[in-house]
This record gives structure tokens, sequence and C-alpha cells, in this order.
């Protein structure tokens, strides 16, 4: 899509800069007793880190958080005038939900009778069969099993939709909880089995405690067989197409065919399995586990999906487990934030329940035209630069640059909002049903999802909502996606000179584009394709360069004894080394020549660095990150400010970084990847 010679003029893409123009800096939060070659993420945020609190209903706090908290807000008033002015059908559906949240009066009258039906299905079960029945219809609901059913495109033909098959079936956030013995998870295990034992209780069950030592057990069971977060980012190995007559023969305990029925998917003749080794394993598991134990594990994640919308009884035990243990945050948003998330969507890939239509009338007041058309042009200049860059790889033969560049110009850039809207018509909101709201919504994506199945993929649909503070690269479309809300300080600012903002969404749009370059997105091709475009010579001298950036990593140690999971997280790290490279380039060519201004008692290149660190502005709660460590990609902020930098000689150029600085390393060992 963008091809030629380099040629940028940001002026084309922000205000022009005069000398009275502000940095786009907060050096109120800076820690000058702190040198940027020591600690640039210190010397950047220090004294906005001894100066904030983590607010009490947040596991963490910083630029993202602090965004989003303003998109929460702005939502807020657009549903509360819906809810006093529904002058549309969006308008109405909004207002409607939300006043089914808010209404805890009638929540608590009701009870759990809205669960009634499926309690009842439940009771009902008398053998295997009816199992699998139970969770392929509870899938429809939300309502999660031991197998995860999902409709995606297919990996290996991106022209089309394909379902697959993933493992699943545990509580606490990732295998390790039940299997190592470290404090937390211990902990975590404990509150689990309370929690089963308390929901047993609200909901006048019998055998709590029995109840609790069975299922924690059984999802033991599962979790021994299940993959890794680091082998789950294999997309290679996760690509096990099948029939779903193959299917069954490898797991002939397994009524594959109730299960999908039960799902709503008919006449299914291939299946993607996700994860092979936990099928075979659930299979020999599966027939071991008595009737009894799985209907009071069908018991408990009927009502721990649907405790947050039960009587205030339930939401406290649901936030006991899941939020103060897990995350260690000591308390719960108010209500109108959980409703207002329930509407929206509460963060990346979730869309709440009306996250599109409440997307549209937040663009309506909160994102001008003008500013996707800047964005656009940013995009553009990134794209460039990245062109340029591939011509100047040293480590890379002539012919995997072609390939490489042909992939580049096939990307495609989305900002700020969808061009075509989902259509929610069909979903059903009453003002005094809440589970029943939940309940129809997360059926009615699950059909909009099968019925993609045998239809052509639909390349306009995004897969964030316009109020979502994030960005995001998808594979398999070969796109970069930058929704509304984050387009705003301090990630980007059209009043500020243009350093900050290249620090800023600069890197963030060239972290996004190096997604497709990174040691997974670099497995797809221009169409999205699984597909192999490398030389074995080019593949080789591109793993050297990625193990040496897992070593450094894997040398930080964000708590005492636990460090970074290098393998876990090494497609951001290349992402966030890349995109800042790439973004420099772009910024210092946007000057022509010339050095730029001194704000603020900085360098316009010294301005660069800071704008990159000041957006990973964030604190954490301990457990926040013993938990992020085991199940997040990302690096914690620290370290994403610092971990790209020690890598680029325009750092050291910028700050003059010698021998004996903390965030010195030798020219030789320095790495660049893209």
């Amino acid at each position: 899509m963008i091809r030629g010679l380099l040629s940028l003029c940001i002026a084309c893409v922000l205000s022009s800069v005069a000398l009275g123009q502000h940095s786009g800096l907060d050096p109120d939060g800076f820690d000058k007793s702190v040198r940027p070659q020591d600690d640039l993420f210190q010397h950047v945020n220090g004294r906005w880190l001894l100066s904030t609190e983590i607010p009490a209903d947040k596991s963490n706090y910083g630029s993202f958080t602090a965004l989003d908290d303003a998109a929460r807000e702005n939502i807020r008033a657009i549903i509360e005038e819906a809810v006093s002015n529904p002058n549309d059908a969006i308008a109405k559906k909004v207002g409607d939900f939300y006043k089914s949240y808010m209404n805890e009066d009638l929540i608590a009258q009701k009870g759990i009778a809205p669960l009634k039906e499926h309690l009842a299905a439940v009771d009902a079960m008398s053998s295997p069969n009816d199992v699998a029945r139970f969770f392929g219809a509870a899938g429809i609901y939300g309502v999660p099993g031991p197998v995860g059913f999902f409709v995606g495109v297919d990996d290996k033909n991106s022209s089309r939709y394909l379902a697959g098959i993933v493992q699943g079936g545990i509580t606490l956030p990732d295998r390790d909880y039940y299997l190592e013995d470290k404090d937390n998870y211990v902990a975590a295990r404990k509150a689990l089995k309370a929690y089963i034992t308390r929901l047993f209780e609200l909901a006048k069950l019998p055998n709590g405690t029995a109840a609790a030592d069975a299922i924690v057990e059984l999802e033991t069971k599962l979790a021994k067989i299940q993959w890794s977060r680091t082998e789950l980012r294999d997309a290679e190995k996760r690509y096990n197409l099948m029939t779903v007559a193959k299917l069954k023969e490898m797991t002939p305990g397994i009524p594959w065919d109730i299960y999908f029925e039960a799902s709503g998917v008919t006449n299914l003749e291939e299946v993607n399995v996700t994860t092979p080794s936990y099928f075979t394993e659930f299979d020999k598991i599966a027939g071991t586990v008595d009737l009894d134990t799985w209907k009071q594990y069908a018991r408990f994640r009927l009502l721990d999906a649907a405790a947050d919308y039960l009587p205030k009884d339930f939401v406290d035990a649901s936030f006991e487990l899941h939020e103060k243990t897990i995350s260690g945050i000591p308390q719960q948003k108010p209500r109108w934030k959980k409703a207002v998330d329930a509407t929206s969507g509460a963060g990346a890939g979730d869309f709440g329940v009306l996250g599109e239509p409440l997307g549209q009338l937040y663009v309506r007041k909160h994102f001008p035209p003008e500013a996707r058309k800047r964005m656009d042009e940013l995009v553009a200049n990134l794209m460039k630069a990245y062109e340029q860059s591939i011509h100047d790889l040293k480590w890379m033969t002539k012919e995997t640059k072609v390939r490489a560049l042909e992939k580049l110009s096939k990307i495609t850039p989305k900002i700020g909002y969808p061009d075509e809207w989902r259509d929610y018509s069909s979903l059903e909101i009453k003002a005094d049903d809440l589970l029943g709201n939940i309940s129809r919504s997360r059926r009615f994506e699950h059909f909009r999802q099968i019925n993609r199945l045998k239809k052509p993929v639909d390349r306009k649909e995004w897969g964030m909502t316009p109020q979502t503070v994030n960005a995001y690269y998808n594979p398999s479309l070969n796109e970069i996606v930058f929704p509304a809300a984050i387009l705003q300080p301090p990630f980007f600012d059209a009043t500020a000179e243009d350093a900050v903002n290249y620090g800023g969404i600069g890197a963030v749009i060239g972290h996004e584009i190096s997604h497709g370059f990174d040691d997974e997105g670099s497995k797809y091709d221009g169409d999205g394709n699984l597909k192999n475009w490398w030389t074995d010579e080019d593949k080789k001298a591109f793993e050297e360069l990625t193990t040496k950036l897992v070593a450094q990593y894997e040398g930080y140690e964000p708590l005492p004894g636990r460090k970074l999971n290098g393998k876990l997280t090494l497609g951001e790290n290349i992402a966030d080394l890349s995109g800042m490279a790439i973004a420099y380039k772009a910024y210092r060519l946007s000057l022509k020549g010339e050095a730029g201004p001194v704000l603020d008692g900085y360098t316009s290149s010294q301005r660069f660095f800071l704008g990159w660190s000041q957006i990973w502005r964030r604190k954490y709660r301990d457990d926040e990150m013993a938990r992020r460590l085991l199940i997040d990609p990302h690096s914690p902020s620290a370290y994403r400010a610092n971990g790209p930098v020690t890598n680029l000689d325009a750092f050291y150029e910028a700050f003059d970084v010698k021998p004996g600085d903390k965030l010195f390393k030798p020219a030789e060992q320095r790495i660049q990847i893209w």
C-alpha cells in the first residue's frame, strides 16, 4: 500500500511548530535526582510514582488507566443521556440495559430465579452425553467449560472462517496457580474453595464444602494437561486442522456430535484443534470423573459466570476471589462503573453488551473527522519509515527483503472507528431483566460468530470498540488498528511539538506495525496466511537476534525471585524495540536535517525518548504484578520504558550515555532487529 522513497512532512499531520509551542511533557512527574542514563523510567516518572496512589478499586494505575477512566466518564454521560432521553433505537437499548444493571433492588428480589432453568438442566443430567450437551449449550450463554469453542479466520486460508476448539475449564488465571506452591498460588487455591462453598451456600445448594474439594480436584486435573502460555503463542503448533471424523477417532470418549449440536453448529465437517494433546488427555480424564462431580462443577460454572449479575452477596463473593485475592484490589468499583463497563466493554477485545452501538455515540461526541485524517497521514509516514528501515537491514538478504516489503505494503490501517457498524437491531434488551440481557447478548454474539462459517471474511470488522484505550495488530487480516480513545495525550497531542508525539503515538504505531514482523507475526504473509516467506539463512539470523532479546528481558526481576519470561514477552519486546527505532527515524527525517527546538531544557531527540517513557507511567499492586508475570505477554511498564533504549544508538547520542551508566550496553551487544 505504501511504496516509494521516504518523504516526510509532519506539518501535514500536526499543527506547525512555533517557538512558544509546548513540549507535551509533564515535568512535574519527573525525578531529576535520577539520571536518564541510569533509569529513564524513574527519571520521567519518579515523582509521579511517589505521589500517586493506586485507586482502591484498581489493580494498577497509569497513563492507560487514566485515559480509560476519562473514556468511562464520557461513556457514562452518553449512557445517562440515553437513559433520560432515548431518542432512537440505539439510545433506548443502551438506556434500558443500564437501568437493568443499576436496579439492585429488583436484582435482589429475583435472587437466582433467572438461573432456575439452567440449574434444572444440571439436575436432569444422567449420562456423559448429558454433560457434553450441557456444556455445549452453556457456552452459548458465556458459561465456560472444559472445551472452548470459537470461530475465527483460518490461519492458512485468510479468505474463510474456521471453527476451532481450545483447552479450558479452570477458574484461576493459569495452570500454574494449581500446580505450583508459591504463597500466592496456595492462597488462591484456598480462596477458590472458599468461593465455591460460598456460592453454593448463597444458592441454597447442599454439600458446598465437598463440592469445592471435588471441583478443585477436577480443575487441577485439567490444569495438568493444559499447554503453557508460552506454548500457546506458537501459531504453527496451534494450527491442527482436521475433519470432525478424525477428531472423533482421536478422542472416542467425547461425544462431539452432541457437543457441537448443542453449541448450535450443525453439519460441522472440519475444525482446528488448537491444543490436540490437551484433548487426547481430556478424553482419558473425562470418563474417570463421576457424574455427581460433573454436576457440581456445572452448577459452580453457572453461578460463577452469573455472579456479577446476581444479588449483592454473589457480587461480593466473586470480587473476593477474582479481584481481591488474585489481583490484590482492596475495594470494588462503584456500581455505576460496573454498569458502564458491562454496557460498553471493560477493555481490549471486550465489546460489552452494546459496545459498538455506544461506540457510535462516543465517536459523534469525542472524535472529530480531522483527527482521523491526521492519524491516517501519521500512519502513512511511519509505514514509509519502516520501508526504508527494511531496505537498510544488514542481516537480511535481498530475497527476503522483497517479501518483507510486500507484506508491509499490504498492511491495512484502521483509525478511530469502523466504516461499517454491527447491526444490533435483533438483540432484545429489557429494562427489568439484567441476567436475561447478559444471556441474550452472549447468545447474540455466539450465533453472530457461528453464522460467519462458510461466508467470506469481513475485512472491515474491528476487534475493539472506539472507546477502548488500546491498539492492536491482527496477523490474519494483516491490519493495524487504533481506536479513537487512545488518540489523546500523552499518546497524541495535536497542540504539542512533534518529538513527544513521535515518542508516544508514533512509537505505538511503529509497535503495531512491528507485530507483523515479530517472532509470531512474521510467520504470516502479506495476505494474512500462516506461510513461510523466509529463507533458511534469514530465519536463522532473525532467531539469533530474538534469542538475545529473550536473554535481556529474562535478566529483569520485577518481584524478588520472580523474573520476566522472555519467551512469553518476546513478541511485545520485539515490537517495542522496533517500533521505537522506526518512530525515531521518522521523527528525525521530519525535521529535514534541522536539530529541532529545545523545550523544557531538553533537545528534540531527548524529548522523543522522554515521551516514550511518559506513556509507560504505571504502578502495580504486587499480586497483580505476580499475575501478569505469569499470563501477560507484555513486560511491566518500567522494562518497556528502559529495555528498548539500551539497544538504540540514538538514545546513547541523545543523553551521552557512557560506560558506567546503568543503561549502558556496549555497541556490539546492542540488538537491532527491524
